[in-house]
């Protein structure tokens, strides 16, 4: 089988990630997205066929992982990995087991993980992100076992979306009538490398903008595709601030209304079965939601103007 691993410019991340696949399938291909750290030679010199993506058409992932999916024309199963991961040794033979036991199958995953949680709070809120229930889901991440056929049959990944690429190919899937499951299994450890704010920032604001795009698109659909994360956002860091500025004009009892977020903070901090980094992990999902809104204004305001949103990167 063939595996599709997509990057730029990851160095010692990518040496990780084709060193891991390369025991574990007998084909892989380097998806290159204009690296200039030496990205595409060194994965041609270890053994992947290194695809070089156009980069005179916008850039998003999804193109480069239909570009890696174009050149595949046998076999029933391809493992799509980001370039920052590193395969878990003995998940290709997991999940395709999972596949060999449901032919409706279309898509596996299993359990992401950050490589340095210790480094920051960041890298932990991103490890505890990956950690979705077990069972059927709606959505996976960039790392998946897909079934060739099904991933055909929907036409790959929408190389328009900038962001949110992975769970539109799955409601896709879904709705063509394939199941997508994640297996109770290590899969990736990926690494995040965030250290500072504004890469968390930047990185909620990217999730915005697909909250945003993605429910937009599906907007009737009965799935209501992330219609509710969208909406959060747009209550917690637009209307409710703007409610607060407009009411204190009338009295300054409305500046109690502030207090509605540290009540919700604690509020999830409290639900939160995981005590260890209760606190941060409820106050960065609260004031991520500030970051989340202006990716939703970013993504309606271009669409009103008829123009196309560029990349939103966090590394």
């Amino acid at each position: 089988m063939t595996a599709i691993a997509i990057g730029r410019n990851e160095g010692e991340r990518l040496i990780r990630c084709l060193q891991s696949l390369l025991p574990q399938v007998g084909r892989v291909i380097f998806v290159d997205s204009g690296s200039t750290d030496g990205s595409a030679e060194r994965a041609a010199e270890m053994g992947a066929e290194v695809v070089q993506l156009d980069m005179s058409k916008p850039f998003t992932a999804a193109r480069a992982r239909n570009a890696g999916f174009a050149k595949v024309s046998d076999g029933e199963f391809v493992q799509f990995v980001d370039g920052d991961c590193e395969v878990e040794s003995g998940w290709i033979a997991t999940a395709l087991a999972a596949m060999a036991a449901d032919p409706r199958l279309a898509i596996t995953a299993g359990r992401r993980r950050e490589r340095h949680p210790e480094a920051s709070i960041y890298n932990r809120l991103c490890d505890a992100e990956w950690d979705t229930p077990i069972g059927p889901a709606q959505a996976v991440g960039g790392d998946m076992l897909v079934r060739r056929a099904a991933l055909q049959q929907i036409g790959g990944f929408d190389p328009t979306l900038i962001a949110g690429e992975e769970p539109e190919m799955c409601l896709r899937m879904s709705r063509a009538g394939w199941s997508i499951r994640r297996l109770d299994a290590p899969m990736t450890i990926h690494d995040a490398a965030m250290t500072r704010y504004g890469q968390w920032a930047r990185r909620s604001r990217r999730a915005g903008h697909a909250f945003a795009e993605v429910s937009w698109r599906y907007r009737d659909g009965p799935e209501r595709f992330w219609q509710r994360e969208t909406k959060r956002s747009v209550i917690w860091a637009i209307a409710l601030p703007v409610l607060i500025v407009l009411a204190a004009t009338v009295t300054p009892w409305a500046w109690w209304l502030l207090w509605a977020y540290p009540v919700q903070i604690a509020r999830m901090a409290l639900r939160d079965p995981d005590r260890k980094d209760r606190w941060p992990r409820a106050f960065y999902t609260m004031f991520g939601k500030f970051p989340e809104a202006r990716g939703v204004l970013e993504f309606h305001l271009r669409r009103l103007m008829g123009r196309r949103s560029g990349l939103i990167e966090y590394k």
